[in-house]
């Protein structure tokens, strides 16, 4: 009987373990893609949305012109700024956050070395870039973005760090090279703006606004004109606009079922 039992509770064990190993196949080998999604009745509508996003500021000169082409075109965007930058200009970040954009994190220091040292250093750096952004407008900001995007350096552990400390990442889908080269043609600009990778009707452009970033001053108002007459709406990314960030390999998974293989052959 109690071998009968046994055997039974064996098979018991075993049989859990194939309905956990199939439920959970497609995350052990699959990737954690970019989060394109969007509301439902954006999905109803069919909708094609465009959040226009700028990095790497707030600057002098470059900032302010950009801003006078979105009030002028009547459009609403997203800032990533960097921290150490906001002192001695807090008035362009309240004139971004008064014409009604979006604030977001881009780091405090931008600097590669020492933001990717380790997941606490670069958390770091969002929360010191939060704090300037709240001594100034006194809100709460949330939307983070990587210096170079998310990708290598984004994983399970620091998604759940992030998360935890209520942080919310924007990768893009399309992208100027003005922040690899900022002496690219205007007219190079424009067609690097107009090229999405993928399928997804909503386009996260990214753009850079720093001081040495005149011709994508230049190249602008023709890039909001191009999504304009293509029927996208304008969007800044807001609390409920749903995280976009780069695939990367999920773990968690993985672990979690090697470790119900060890316990469930040690019985």
């Amino acid at each position: 009987m109690k071998k009968g039992y046994s055997f039974l509770s064996k098979c018991g064990n075993f049989t859990i373990f194939f309905l956990v190993l199939v439920f959970c196949m497609p995350l052990i080998s699959g990737y954690n893609k970019i989060n394109a999604r969007t509301s439902a009745s954006d999905v109803e509508e069919n909708k094609k949305v465009v959040y226009l996003t700028f990095d790497d500021g707030p600057a002098n000169i470059v900032t302010n012109k950009i801003l006078d082409t979105l009030k002028e075109k009547d459009i609403k965007a997203t800032f990533f700024v960097i921290g150490d930058k906001i002192s001695g200009r807090e008035e362009i970040l309240k004139r971004i956050y008064g014409e009604g954009h979006t604030i977001g994190l881009h780091t405090y220091t931008h600097k590669f070395k020492k933001i990717y040292r380790s997941e606490e250093s670069f958390i770091e750096e969002m929360d010191l870039t939060r704090n300037e952004v709240k001594r100034v407008l006194n809100i709460e900001a949330t939307a983070i973005r990587f210096p170079a995007g998310s990708k290598p350096h984004l994983n399970d552990s620091l998604l759940e760090k992030l998360h935890a400390q209520g942080y919310k990442i924007y990768d893009w889908n399309a992208s100027l090279s003005d922040g690899l080269n900022y002496n690219t043609p205007p007219d190079k600009l424009y067609r690097e703006a107009t090229k999405v990778v993928g399928k997804s009707t909503n386009v996260v452009l990214l753009l850079h606004c720093d001081q040495p970033n005149t011709n994508t001053c230049k190249a602008l108002p023709r890039i909001i004109d191009y999504y304009k007459e293509q029927g996208y709406e304008f969007k800044p990314i807001k609390e409920d606009t749903p995280e976009f960030y780069f695939r990367f390999k999920k773990n968690n998974v993985r672990k979690t079922v090697t470790t119900f293989i060890k316990n469930t052959m040690d019985k």
